[in-house]
């Protein structure tokens, strides 16, 4: 269990350590590392991700704990926590040490230049996958993506429905915009039959 644990540590430092861009660049690395080791299937990871978008607090820190928490328990989720957390209290630490110094250094400024283009990439990447299970959620092979038989236009309705309303009335808090999301949910969903 103990190596586990420490398996778990260093997977998820690692995420910490490289993940630029804030939460939704870190979740191939999460594909990668926990789907890709067993740790969650993929439709689990989408559920985590939908659980860490609507809880308070960074995703990276609610996704490490909601994994960890899966695997190994309370024990489980101290671990993989840290782990994620540790990365940025360094960097932090370095970067209030040494201060001005290193962030108007060119070759600091070229690195960030450089990973921009990473960010957005895998940001992007991140939102066509997860636009692919919310409007096809049946889709298993590229063949299949314009098949109408796994489309599900409840999903799009719900999207519209919120982008609409976000687009209309821009003085909706998020948090308005997740509890709309969340009512439509249930009335489409639960009421409508597919």
């Amino acid at each position: 269990m103990w190596l586990e644990l420490l398996t778990l540590f260093w997977i998820f430092f690692k995420i910490g350590l490289f993940t630029f861009g804030g939460g939704y660049a870190m979740i191939p690395l999460i594909k990668d590392e926990v789907v890709g080791r067993g740790y969650l299937d993929y439709d689990l990871m989408v559920d985590f991700i939908a659980i860490s978008e609507s809880t308070p607090g960074p995703i990276a820190v609610n996704m490490a704990t909601f994994v960890g928490m899966s695997q190994y328990g309370l024990l489980g989720a101290v671990f993989t926590t840290f782990g994620v957390v540790l990365p940025s209290f360094i960097i932090i630490s370095l970067v209030a040490r040494f201060g001005t110094r290193m962030l108007d250094s060119e070759g600091f400024k070229h690195a960030f230049l450089g990973l921009r283009p990473v960010v957005i990439a895998l940001i992007l990447s991140v939102s066509v996958t997860l636009m692919t299970r919310t409007f096809l959620p049946n889709i298993r092979f590229a063949e299949r993506l314009f098949d109408t038989s796994v489309f599900d236009w409840r999903g799009v309705a719900v999207i519209l429905l919120v982008g609409g309303t976000a687009f209309f009335y821009r003085k909706l808090s998020p948090i308005q915009l997740i509890v709309l999301s969340a009512l439509l949910g249930i009335i489409i969903y639960g009421l409508i039959p597919s």
